[in-house]
């Protein structure tokens, strides 16, 4: 893999947005987007306006109205580029919105429609996608080439590098979560049925009657020594251990980058989850876990790195992820 390379700040300030199901980030990156060099000022969050199949229009409505207020609030700083994520099934090509089951558009097209209300460029992706660029260019799989990006939360989601290129996929790359692995029964369900987050406190709730607050519970009540959380949290790992092992032996992964709200478990996952992939392998290399580094704002960074690129022809890396 070739090595990133920093965007200087003389590339123009950005206006980047995260779009969620509950709410929107929104903060002003400026800097040089190298490790550790860059800024996010006036960093915001506002409720999602969602309405429905009017969603797609709602939202972009609203990036635009933020657009000026920013303009507005920070005049010395000239916005060169937007760069906005959201969830769901995303053709980064195109600038489209092709699903999104919890927003509610579908095929909208947020990169024309925002381009030509702005007037500035227009950068467009997911939100792991993106979160996972950040990782792989300013944070914790800096300088790695075959790299995994799992962001365990609600859900799971992903995003997959070969070779320093993350894999695309037309969109459909990354959604892990919902990727067969063999349950506790023999049965195939889906990943995040049971190892997200949400669904270790469903699983334990269902099996013991008791509704839990989320998985942080759960683990806590295996620490104690209770044998039902115990056996959650095991089948949890066993389950992401497959999936790992499974990008092991067909990507080459050797980087796996643990974020979202499970990683905080620390060694209570890593240490077991590295110990099965290790029993699943044969001769592949094995490979090395450590936690996201960028937090809650790495959609953003990713969303700016993006922006950035459009600016300087698309060279943000020599390698061409973006």
């Amino acid at each position: 893999m070739m090595p990133s390379v920093p965007v200087s700040s003389d590339a123009g300030v950005v206006l980047a947005f995260d779009v969620g199901g509950t709410d929107m980030k929104v903060g002003l990156v400026v800097g040089d987007l190298g490790v550790a060099s860059h800024e996010v000022l006036d960093l915001q969050r506002h409720r999602t306006p969602l309405d429905g199949a009017r969603s797609g229009d709602t939202v972009c409505a609203r990036i635009v109205e933020l657009f000026h207020e920013y303009a507005q609030a920070h005049p010395q700083q000239k916005i060169a580029a937007v760069g906005v994520t959201v969830p769901g099934i995303v053709d980064e090509i195109n600038g489209v919105g092709i699903y999104s089951a919890n927003l509610g558009w579908q095929n909208y097209p947020f990169t024309a429609t925002l381009t030509a209300a702005l007037g500035v460029p227009v950068a467009f992706g997911h939100d792991v996608a993106m979160a996972g660029e950040a990782e792989f260019n300013l944070g914790a799989a800096t300088g790695k080439s075959d790299v995994a990006v799992l962001v365990i939360g609600t859900g799971i989601a992903g995003a997959f590098f070969a070779d320093g290129h993350r894999i695309q996929g037309a969109g459909y790359a990354g959604e892990v979560g919902h990727a067969l692995v063999p349950g506790p029964d023999g049965k195939l369900v889906i990943l995040e049925s049971l190892a997200s987050a949400g669904g270790i406190a469903r699983r334990y709730g269902e099996a013991c009657g008791t509704v839990v607050g989320g998985a942080r519970q759960v683990l806590e009540r295996a620490r104690a020594g209770d044998v039902t959380a115990v056996r959650i949290w095991a089948e949890a790992v066993d389950a992401l251990a497959f999936s790992v092992a499974q990008c092991v032996a067909m990507l080459g992964t050797n980087t796996v980058v643990l974020g979202g709200g499970l990683s905080m478990a620390g060694s209570d996952l890593f240490v077991p989850l590295a110990r099965r992939v290790d029993e699943l392998l044969t001769f592949q290399r094995r490979p090395d876990y450590v936690p996201a580094s960028l937090g809650e704002n790495a959609g953003l960074i990713g969303s700016a790195l993006k922006a950035r690129s459009l600016l300087t022809g698309g060279t943000l890396l020599t390698g061409g992820t973006l």
